[in-house]
């Protein structure tokens, strides 16, 4: 779910960062910009779907929602613990938004800030990993990872004889006499996702993108304000989509946009003319986006 595509200034039409994946049962919300809680409510959003809220940095339109958000959670008595993840260097600002104004605490949020590349929580789902960013300030991107998992095959199992109960016994064993798992299925990949802002062109970029399923990034600006770009530690469409090209991304989609300009199709445009031929999504204010069935 999109709950905003504006980059530094919000327009009439975009508001401030704010992105809520949904994974298995679990909400996890990144970037919550200024205005993210009222976003949520028009997007129909809880802040019981909440179970993670991951910053990349600590610009204003990436992280200036965390107070309404952080305080909704304990107005509303969310019931479950919420882990919040961020670069450690950001620690005061993530403490002056979180006690930004007086509230009474209900819910356990617990402080879990990123340091260095590396996993940040492994759990039945996915595994949590964040990647260094190229940016004016420490910034972090973020990966999940879902578990391998396995795929039986009809005609091998008819071929072996194995039915009923044997199916789930020969899913827990490992084998059934003289026939192994790997005789009867195969290895069903777990799907991938990144959430990519602010940032050059670095390693992070590509160690995130590598065989997503999908990949949220910002174009912020178009080709031909490349230097802008380079300059400010952002990313171009044309960029973005190469990056998605060579890392092998099923769907794309762009977001995080300057308010120079109005028109989105021109991202498209420069997406498809950089060799993107994925599925391909510009983002808009409360758009829902599905990530792409497991092969």
């Amino acid at each position: 779910m999109v709950l905003g595509t504006a980059s530094q200034v919000p327009t009439r039409h975009r508001n401030h960062n704010g992105y809520l994946l949904r994974w298995d049962g679990e909400g996890i919300l990144f970037d919550p910009g200024e205005g993210t809680q009222r976003q949520m409510l028009r997007a129909g959003v809880a802040a019981h779907d909440l179970n993670r809220i991951c910053v990349t940095h600590f610009h204003g339109d990436h992280s200036l929602g965390l107070a309404g958000v952080i305080q909704r959670i304990n107005l509303d008595r969310v019931p479950h613990e919420i882990t919040a993840h961020y670069p450690k260097s950001g620690q005061r600002f993530f403490d002056r938004l979180r006690y930004a104004t007086a509230y009474r605490e209900t819910v356990q949020l617990v402080e879990a800030p990123v340091a260095s590349d590396g996993d940040l929580a492994v759990t039945p789902s996915y595994t949590l990993e964040a990647r260094r960013l190229s940016h004016p300030v420490e910034s972090y991107g973020y990966r999940l990872t879902e578990p391998d998992g396995r795929r039986m095959l009809p005609d091998r199992l008819a071929a072996h004889g194995i039915k009923g109960p044997d199916v789930g016994r020969i899913q827990r064993e490992g084998s059934l006499g003289d026939v192994s798992l790997d005789d009867v299925s195969e290895v069903r990949r777990g799907q991938r996702f990144a959430f990519v802002m602010d940032t050059r062109l670095c390693d992070g970029v590509n160690a995130l993108a590598e065989g997503c399923d999908m990949l949220v990034i910002e174009s912020t600006f178009l080709d031909e304000d490349e230097q802008l770009a380079v300059d400010h530690g952002h990313l171009t469409a044309g960029q973005a989509a190469r990056a998605a090209r060579d890392a092998g991304v099923r769907h794309l989609v762009l977001t995080h946009f300057s308010q120079r300009y109005s028109e989105p199709d021109e991202f498209e445009r420069q997406a498809r003319a950089a060799g993107y031929e994925g599925e391909l999504t510009v983002a808009h204010d409360l758009l829902r986006v599905p990530v792409p069935k497991r092969r």
